[in-house]
């Protein structure tokens, strides 16, 4: 078989057969094919896309181009993926809510690059917090109380690793088939029986409109259904930071928040609809069973306990998550107040991330430190009305990142007189 032949038949929109599939995801991931030609059929992919079939056979091969984690020991093993955003701190709510219904949340979650946060990050602004675990002391740690939440680690999906570096300086990342191979490649090798796909549009996401995120949400459920996995996507949001908090500790005091009943009503409103999507589909419930399981999980306080002790089994200090101790305070705060009357109309959330990330909260590189006291609390949102004057946000970290990031976070409002409409968080749900 020959790759030049493999990429003239996507060139004329033809569809690739099984066994070519397998013959271009073997040589990506031993690195026989080089790299000229991975960047020619990737372009031809983004050019004429792939059927159904095609995204399913290259998503199961790049799953299996590496690690798989076997969790079929583990009961009703559940999985929620967010597609990245601002503020999204789901998980650390999420997964206790769904572990204290009966579903078992072993996950692994990554570190935040850029703009958006990573779930691993804010982990680890919990002291003494282990993300490195090996795989028999993660899955005991999950069976014992219903979650586990860690860093990545293993082999898994090579062959994906490959071509997402190869599409990143090739202008062929934004393909529906490729970024939903990507993601469910990853999914599959995870090992989750149920797969909640959380998929954000607005201008903190990646898919800037609705429709964009609706395709992929298809795409990816029509993968993990394919696959044998229980899945289905939540169609959320992102115009607008998800709560009030963006950074690490921070976050992790507003899903504490958002826990004990106290949490912002569209974070909240978010988290339920996740955790009662994963119950659902593991346990066959209805929607409405579910919904009503979630919300009881939080009112009832277990929810939160599972959170403690999950934190407690991984070397975390759970007196941080009920307020016995407190987390590092930061070396300055800075007030950002609003320029001018009236309704803030809209509110850019990629440069609010932005904003977090140069108070220290982020960073552009894998290897860059973060402080994990650093970030911003908003105080005003979009919808809201503001007095010139008002403070919008307060900005914490070191003074001189501060000044900076104020600036830049002064440029994600817009503030004019007539009140904007209301959006809901959930746009849409696909199975």
């Amino acid at each position: 078989m020959l790759m030049t032949d493999i990429i003239e038949k996507k060139r004329d929109k033809l569809p690739l057969s099984d066994k070519e599939i397998e013959f271009f995801v073997s040589g990506v991931t031993d690195k026989s094919i080089p790299d000229y030609q991975i960047s020619a059929l990737l372009m031809a992919i983004l050019l004429n896309g792939m059927d159904r079939r095609e995204t399913l056979t290259l998503t199961a091969l790049m799953a299996k181009s590496g690690d798989m984690l076997n969790l079929s020991d583990l009961p009703h093993t559940a999985d929620k993926h967010s597609t990245g955003g601002v503020g999204d701190k789901t998980t650390l709510a999420v997964a206790p809510i769904a572990a204290a219904l009966g579903c078992t949340v072993a996950k692994m979650s990554g570190r935040g690059l850029g703009f958006t946060g990573g779930t691993v990050d804010k982990l680890e602004s919990i002291t003494g917090y282990k993300t490195a675990l090996e795989t028999t002391e993660f899955k005991k740690i999950a069976k014992e109380y219903g979650m586990c939440v860690t860093g990545q680690s293993g082999n898994f999906a090579p062959a994906d690793k490959r071509l997402y570096a190869i599409r990143d300086v090739t202008a062929t990342v934004n393909s529906i088939p490729l970024i939903a191979s990507s993601i469910m490649s990853k999914k599959l090798a995870a090992g989750a029986q149920t797969i909640v796909l959380d998929v954000k549009f607005g201008s903190g996401a990646f898919m800037k409109t609705a429709e964009d995120a609706e395709k992929l949400a298809r795409e990816m459920v029509e993968i993990g259904n394919g696959a044998g996995r229980k899945t289905a996507a939540v169609i959320t949001d992102m115009d607008v930071p998800l709560g009030f908090a963006i950074g690490n500790a921070l976050e992790v005091e507003e899903a504490v928040r958002v826990l004990k009943g106290e949490g912002e009503e569209a974070l909240t409103s978010l988290c339920v609809a996740l955790a009662a999507k994963m119950y659902q589909i593991s346990f066959g419930k209805t929607e409405e069973e579910s919904i009503s399981a979630a919300k009881k999980a939080i009112a009832d306080g277990s929810a939160f306990k599972t959170l403690c002790a999950a934190v407690r089994a991984q070397g975390g200090d759970e007196k941080l998550l009920t307020g016995e101790h407190k987390f590092p305070e930061p070396a300055a705060s800075l007030e950002l107040l609003s320029p001018a009357d009236g309704y803030i109309t809209a509110m850019n959330s990629e440069t609010v991330g932005k904003a977090a990330a140069m108070t220290g909260a982020g960073r552009e590189r894998l290897d860059d430190s973060i402080d994990y006291s650093a970030g911003i609390i908003l105080s005003k949102k979009y919808g809201d009305y503001v007095q010139k004057g008002e403070r919008l946000a307060t900005l914490y970290g070191e003074s001189r990142r501060i000044r900076d990031a104020r600036e830049r976070l002064l440029g994600a409002y817009s503030i004019e007189e007539s009140r904007p409409p209301k959006k809901p968080i959930v746009y849409k749900i696909i199975e």
